[in-house]
């Protein structure tokens, strides 16, 4: 076992990054990447990699790869608790290739791993599928992986801090579309700060219980946070800036019945703040998604519209207080393929050199409370 040392973080506590609600000093103790109990290590040395576990060695050699699967193959076979792999040293992994989590394990990656050539498929330098208690405490990527981390069919998964700084690919990607009958279920997301990527910065389909700190996206190809066919999702702050930048990708989008439960739509996917620059979108809801929430808005400059609201269901914009300037308009749609918007509400909200509009009239829109400086209302009485 390698030694523990505890540090304390200035970060606030979860409930206060979410709700807001707890105080400032109630900052919980938090360890650094590689400051905690470990049962396997992968460590380089000039050029050479050494995995150990406890006193045995299980790689040795130049592949980082090779080495983090050794020291994650290592651990206990078949363990119903969860065991921990430390990397120290940065090193390169192909695009075509993969590092598996298998269950009730855990990795820092005190260092950065380059993702170099070229790959197809469900590739990424940390992976993992079918599994439940995986978490990736810390991660630095960089290169053009096809995903950063791709995670399927998982159970209580945690990614803490997640640092992508990419030229190409799609940062965080967890689904289930290994097996659509049933949802990846339990995620928590602490921190994903993601630029480069040539498609989103993080990416959900089919999760039931999400919980998100802070997704930073910066110069990405499409969403800076998509989520797709997830319900009970809690998601603190979406920050983007030139997010889908000519694209009808946005800030923060929810698509395919997102936040439908059964054949309904009760309020079960709260944000607490969308911040938009430029890009495309800001914020949008598309194909028979609802059930959201957003309590606040910043969205300035955006390519396309600052806020599109299609077909979807009991979609309330802003709980407390938001900000439209420049860039796209409000607007309200839909296509004829989906039922038209219903139970929307957009409030609270001061509208600068943009507008509001809302074409067709859907069922139970409200408008309230809206400040329009030199912006246009064009919506349904």
């Amino acid at each position: 076992m390698f030694p523990t040392r505890w540090r304390v973080s200035a970060a606030v506590t979860a409930a206060a990054v979410l709700g807001g609600l707890a105080p400032a000093t109630a900052a919980p103790q938090i360890l650094a990447c590689g400051d905690r109990t470990f049962n396997a290590e992968a460590v380089l040395n000039g050029s050479t990699w050494t995995s150990r576990n406890g006193s045995r060695t299980v790689y040795t050699g130049t592949d980082m790869r090779s080495a983090v699967q050794a020291a994650l193959d290592s651990l206990t076979a078949g363990r119903t608790s969860k065991q921990w792999v430390l990397v120290r040293g940065s090193g390169t992994v192909s695009a075509g290739s993969r590092i598996s989590l298998p269950s009730y394990t855990g990795i820092d990656v005190c260092g950065t791993i380059d993702v170099t050539g070229t790959g197809s498929g469900d590739q990424a330098p940390i992976y993992s599928r079918g599994t439940r208690d995986v978490e990736v405490r810390y991660l630095s990527v960089t290169g053009r992986p096809l995903y950063g981390i791709f995670l399927r069919n998982v159970d209580n998964a945690v990614l803490g801090q997640i640092d992508m700084r990419l030229s190409g690919g799609l940062g965080v990607r967890i689904d289930n579309r290994g097996n659509t009958s049933v949802r990846s279920r339990n995620i928590r997301i602490d921190n994903a700060f993601v630029s480069g990527a040539s498609s989103h910065a993080v990416e959900t389909y089919g999760v039931d219980g999400l919980t998100v700190g802070t997704v930073t996206a910066r110069n990405v190809g499409e969403s800076g946070l998509l989520l797709n066919d997830t319900i009970n999702a809690t998601v603190g702050t979406v920050d983007a800036e030139n997010a889908g930048a000519g694209t009808g990708y946005a800030a923060f989008r929810t698509a395919n019945r997102n936040g439908r439960i059964g054949s309904s739509y009760p309020t079960n996917v709260r944000v607490g703040t969308v911040r938009a620059r430029g890009g495309g979108r800001g914020v949008f809801c598309v194909s028979e998604s609802g059930g959201l929430t957003i309590d606040r808005l910043d969205l300035a400059n955006t390519g396309n519209n600052a806020v599109l609201i299609e077909n979807c269901t009991n979609v309330t914009l802003a709980t407390q207080s938001g900000t439209v300037n420049g860039g796209g308009e409000i607007r309200l749609a839909a296509r004829s393929e989906f039922p038209n918007n219903r139970d929307i509400t957009v409030q609270n909200l001061t509208v600068t050199n943009s507008g509001v509009r809302e074409n067709p009239c859907g069922t139970n829109t409200t408008f309230r409370n809206l400040t329009l400086n030199n912006s246009t209302s064009n919506v349904c009485p």
